[in-house]
């Protein structure tokens, strides 16, 4: 049905390798390749109907065999991934002139247009308090030969109580979370491809679904 374009920047993309980029006075820059939309609309929530404006959109592909009925008949086609955003109020709050069925792509960014970036970070499983909370560890002296990553006294005693207090950093799973990167810099845009480039790294493993907001 054509496209159209917010007065919010916003996109969804999936993570890829990094690569290096030359500006035109040779300087080099670290870039992440995203593959980025077409986004299309699914909904287009009022105030009258659903108590707020926001727009739903739909972005990549999947088996049909694979979706539940009632999402393939809300959105008409085999979306992998939804969401839902609101105009922010300078932008006007308002939704209007955006149809279910429009379609956005890479070309509402710019070259050196700063954006912040979300998506989930590396899962890396059960670890000690070294490496999940930067600890240093104890020394390899007085009378301790293996204990350098252990994370030492939690409590007991005349701390806390007695008790273990909250808040304590100890060992546990790490990564998994969702994480925002803000600041960064399209460094390039390539609408034939859905492809922008964005300076330095943005969270999570090659693969991982990413939203990219601007500014």
């Amino acid at each position: 049905m054509g496209a159209f374009c917010l007065k919010m920047k916003y996109m969804l993309g999936i993570k890829g390798r990094m690569t290096q980029i030359f500006d035109e006075k040779g300087s080099a820059f670290a870039a992440t390749i995203v593959t980025a939309g077409p986004l299309t609309v699914t909904q287009v929530k009022g105030k009258e109907k659903d108590g707020y404006e926001a727009v739903q959109v739909g972005f990549g592909e999947r088996k049909e065999k694979n979706i539940a009925k009632a999402q393939l008949g809300h959105a008409k086609s085999p979306f992998r991934y939804f969401r839902e955003y609101r105009l922010p109020a300078q932008a006007g709050g308002s939704p209007e002139g955006v149809e279910v069925g429009k379609t956005m792509d890479v070309s509402v960014f710019a070259e050196g247009d700063i954006v912040e970036v979300s998506a989930t970070s590396k899962g890396k499983g059960f670890q000690g308090a070294v490496k999940r909370h930067g600890f240093h560890g104890g020394p390899r002296s007085h009378g301790q030969k293996n204990k350098e990553r252990a994370p030492g006294s939690i409590g007991g005693g005349g701390r806390a109580g007695g008790r273990v207090a909250k808040g304590m950093r100890m060992a546990g799973r790490m990564g998994g979370d969702r994480v925002t990167v803000k600041n960064l810099r399209i460094l390039q845009v390539d609408p034939p491809t859905n492809t922008l480039l964005i300076s330095g790294a943005v969270p999570g493993r090659p693969g991982t679904l990413v939203e990219i907001r601007g500014k």
